[in-house]
């Protein structure tokens, strides 16, 4: 028996990585596709109930993800935009916890007030992975992925204090208005606290180390010790986290360059595995769900479902399209820095809400029984409307999300094409400071001349790449542009020597350990030519 559950743990991020990786090879998007793929698997017979661990959740998942996020994004750009994402990540998760909650009270006859703001609270934080990686790759405005992804980072940690509030008051543990302010403010502070004072050693650490595979250890560790830290205070794990993330990531460029490009494909590696396995679970989470819903019928239970998914879908288009106006009003810096992003960008923003897992751990996490020892009021109502809210909003808002940009034709094609101007500035200031160096080194030592010819034509090969991708990588009557050429050149170049060195091996005229050592070195050299 105990061989087949560990068989079936085995089985859940197996069929994950399969219908990722199917779903990626058609273009399609990857978390839609894993939720289906879970809900129609947990009607297959024989498959077990596989109930989320909120515990498990909150101090395996989130962490690593979370952390992840924050490494990857730009502190400066998060700052420019703090206002705008304070108001989505602070200022709509409330009013969403209290709109849903209003609502359900309304809706559900003899659910308490505190209770329904426990259901406002689990779904009140949008989870911005499909909704990022969508905008990402059909070219979003920078800024609008900016603001999303600051959301996702941040919006967690209210939430998940908004959730403990209100499930103190719904188990009568004794609560006021200011207890849950107090409560509030102490746990961002401590938590961003926590991650300030962890940042910084763990960064003296790696940068003293000298060796790339215990940096990115620690780096691995640091999560997973920034929440529990935190968690251990009262404080907000989410929170240290993001910060300790943000600080190390921001300092990224310290590190020895062997060590960023293992990090690099560790996290990304990591990221896409647990992603999978994450919203695979949320598709399996149905029957645990509807297990204690046998004294519901089920029409009003359909009535109350898409109710409150339309309420939190609105709630985040009321707060959304006059609260983007806000950091414009107050802040002059912000209306002369920033193009205003329009209706069309404000719609993309508010139908960006797509629900996690979160969501779903939170409400696992709802306790069974009160302070009196009696049963949670409508504990089993708030899972089953969780779940809906979370798969509606993946599915409705997750399936036409990519259309609406397209329809919108919200776009950063003025935007890419200023990037790809500064980097080609960019890449000729720091060519002409190689050559610089290369002039200086060249005076002082006797050097071969063929060796300083070589250094130079390359210093001059990388000054001209960015400027010819401005064309896309053709000249001006479409024929390929000599750069382009050399990459394509000497990536054949790179597969011949490579099938060599394989067939050497195989004669058994050079050992495994020669021929990896060799392959790292190409295979570098192949990273390098991408232009990704």
């Amino acid at each position: 028996m105990e061989t087949t559950h560990a068989l079936w743990l085995l089985a859940i991020p197996v069929c994950a990585l399969l219908v990722a990786g199917t779903a990626r090879r058609a273009g399609l998007s990857a978390p839609l596709v894993l939720v289906i793929a879970g809900l129609l698997v947990s009607f297959v017979p024989g498959v077990p109930e596989f109930e989320l661990d909120p515990e498990f959740v909150l101090y395996v998942f989130l962490p690593p993800l979370l952390f992840s996020a924050a490494w990857q994004s730009s502190y400066y750009d998060l700052r420019e935009n703090v206002l705008s994402i304070g108001l989505l990540s602070v200022g709509l998760v409330l009013f969403t916890t209290f709109a849903v909650g209003y609502a359900a009270y309304l809706l559900v006859p003899g659910l308490p007030l505190s209770a329904a703001c426990v259901l406002g609270a689990i779904v009140a934080p949008p989870d911005a992975v499909a909704a990022v990686s969508v905008a990402q790759r059909l070219g979003l405005p920078r800024r609008v992925v900016t603001v999303l992804l600051g959301e996702s980072l941040f919006n967690d940690a209210t939430a998940l204090t908004a959730f403990r509030v209100a499930v103190i008051a719904a188990t009568g543990a004794g609560f006021t208005l200011a207890d849950g302010v107090l409560r509030f403010l102490f746990a961002a502070a401590a938590g961003a606290a926590v991650g300030l004072l962890l940042g910084p050693p763990l960064h003296w650490l790696r940068t003293r180390l000298n060796d790339p595979l215990v940096e990115n250890g620690v780096a691995v560790v640091a999560p997973f010790a920034a929440y529990l830290l935190a968690e251990t205070v009262h404080a907000s794990g989410v929170i240290a986290v993001v910060v300790s993330g943000l600080y190390l990531g921001h300092r990224f460029t310290e590190s020895p360059a062997v060590t960023r490009l293992i990090g690099h494909s560790f996290w990304k590696v990591m990221v896409f595995l647990l992603e999978s396995v994450v919203f695979l679970l949320i598709g399996l989470q149905l029957p645990p769900v509807i297990d204690g819903l046998s004294g519901y019928p089920w029409p009003r239970l359909a009535w109350w479902a898409v109710a409150v998914f339309g309420v939190t879908v609105a709630a985040r288009f009321v707060w959304v399209l006059p609260a983007s106006f806000l950091p414009r009003w107050l802040s002059r810096r912000v209306r002369e820095r920033d193009r205003d992003l329009g209706w069309r960008g404000r719609v993309i923003v508010s139908w960006a809400g797509m629900r996690g897992v979160v969501s779903l751990a939170a409400a696992f996490a709802i306790p069974f029984v009160t302070s009196a020892d009696r049963p949670f009021p409508g504990r089993d109502l708030i899972l089953f409307l969780t779940f809906t809210t979370v798969l509606g909003t993946l599915l409705v808002q997750g399936l036409t999300f990519p259309a609406l940009i397209r329809m919108l034709r919200v776009g950063s094609d003025r935007e890419r094409y200023t990037d790809t101007v500064a980097e080609a500035g960019a890449q000729h200031a720091a060519a002409n400071a190689a050559l610089e160096r290369l002039a200086e080194l060249t005076a002082r030592e006797e050097l071969d001349e063929s060796v300083v010819t070589r250094l130079r034509e390359l210093a001059e090969q990388r000054q001209l790449r960015a400027w010819e991708r401005l064309g896309g990588g053709t000249g001006p009557e479409g024929e390929e542009v000599p750069t382009t050429t050399y990459r394509r050149l000497r990536r054949e170049m790179l597969a011949a020597e490579r099938g060599v060195f394989i067939r050497l091996r195989d004669e058994r005229r050079i050992d495994d350990e020669v021929l990896q050592r060799v392959l790292h070195e190409l295979d570098l050299e192949e990273v390098a030519l991408s232009r990704d």
